[in-house]
């Protein structure tokens, strides 16, 4: 399946839930979500039909993704199910790692190959000021439960954000020497949940190179990231830069969101309803967003803002 420009769109990013057990402050409000009707969200069956469909499609990568993936009570069931769908040849999941001690290995089991764990600083009093209820001894036995349970690859996403960590570059990069980990820093986007940042707050990936000197620059393909390695690193240094330098020309994915609408991008705001559809319909919905996949997303700063009308969580990170 291809867009109007060219793109093969091989990766699926759907959303199970829209719930979170931490409240970030740059993906929702503190009070959290208003948990809506369960009839307005896709069901386990709905989901699975949904994946089916998408390999049909030539979608052969599925990251599973919310809110938090791991609070959602049926997510095993999910991913086994996405694990046996013909066509399907990796699973990655998204999650803030807290639920990983019990969860790592039933996970792998069920069939997901790779954990991306968000990790945006290694002080505690941060990670509980940025996710209003988290704890960073949580997040950290939950990346040494992913690593126990013997994924293919594990990689952290570190939000980069001006004023608030851009002071522990180093030491987040040199995870990637203590683990056997990827490390990805992420530009902040100005998306619905940041509005209380200044402009301070969105900073380049840049800033990385600049504080890493000694990264060495390595020629792998990683998607959208451009790789680098500390020396003597177990893992690469990855940077994701959707502000200062987009990837639009490489952007191979449909987004769906738990409520079962279809993004062909994730800072616009159309979307392709599939709830409550047959195969037959989920299949003309999914080539209809691919259709309508934009050459590139507007220009994102902290003056213009993304037009996706979502706050993550309710889109899916």
């Amino acid at each position: 399946m291809r867009d109007g420009f060219g793109r093969e769109i091989t990766y699926l990013r759907m959303s199970v839930t829209e719930l979170c057990n931490l409240r970030c402050r740059y993906c929702m409000p503190a009070e959290g979500v208003c948990k809506r009707r369960h009839e307005e969200m896709l069901t386990q069956e709905e989901m699975l039909r949904a994946v089916g469909v998408a390999a049909t499609l030539g979608m052969h990568k599925l990251r599973i993704t919310g809110g938090e993936p791991l609070v959602k009570k049926n997510i095993l069931a999910i991913c086994e199910g996405a694990a046996m769908t013909p066509g399907i040849e990796e699973i990655c999941l998204t999650t803030n790692g807290a639920l990983l001690p019990r969860l790592a290995k039933p996970l792998k089991a069920a069939g997901v190959n790779r954990l991306n764990i968000s990790l945006d600083t290694l002080d505690a009093d941060r990670y509980a000021w940025m996710t209003r209820v988290g704890s960073l001894d949580d997040a950290l036995k939950g990346i040494e439960a992913a690593l126990e349970a013997g994924f293919a690859r594990v990689k952290i996403n570190a939000v980069l954000i001006g004023g608030f960590n851009d002071d522990e570059i180093r030491p987040l990069a040199r995870l990637s020497e203590r683990w056997p980990v990827d490390v990805r820093f992420i530009e902040l986007m100005p998306m619905a949940e940041v509005a209380a940042f200044g402009p301070e707050a969105f900073i380049p990936c840049g800033r990385v190179v600049e504080a890493l000197p000694e990264l060495e620059p390595i020629a792998e393909s990683d998607g959208v990231a451009r790789l680098y390695r500390l020396p003597g690193g177990q893992g690469s240094i990855g940077l994701i830069s959707p502000l200062s330098a987009h990837f639009c020309g490489r952007c191979n994915r449909l987004r769906l969101t738990a409520d079962g609408r279809v993004k062909p991008c994730l800072h616009s705001p159309r979307e392709y309803p599939l709830k409550g559809l047959d195969a037959e319909g989920m299949r003309r919905q999914f080539l209809a967003a691919c259709t309508a996949k934009p050459e590139r997303h507007p220009l994102l700063s902290y003056e213009s803002r993304s037009g996706a009308n979502r706050s993550m969580n309710r889109i899916g990170g």
